[in-house]
């Protein structure tokens, strides 16, 4: 049992969670810079060349972030209803 339960606690949850909260603010980040800092973007898209760049890291970070951290949300879940489970 002293076992099973070491696999569960190093078994990558947090390493996702971690990643996936970092790629997420990653993605933030650059939207917020894409708005404010870099020109803003209009009709047609950004302004400046850097405002391009930002959005296509925002586009990228974002969703893969977002996976990232629900997937990893999911996994802490199940091992916290495999945790009750062996303690009854």
């Amino acid at each position: 049992m002293e076992s099973r339960l070491r696999t569960q606690n190093d078994d990558g949850t947090r390493a996702l969670l971690r990643t996936g909260a970092g790629t997420l603010i990653a993605g933030i980040l650059a939207a917020i810079l894409t708005i404010t800092v870099f020109g803003g973007i209009g009709i047609h898209g950004p302004h400046t060349n850097g405002g391009w760049l930002s959005l296509m890291v925002a586009m990228m970070c974002l969703p893969f972030g977002l996976m990232l951290f629900a997937l990893g949300f999911a996994k802490w879940l199940r091992n916290r209803r495999l945790r009750r489970q062996s303690l009854q």
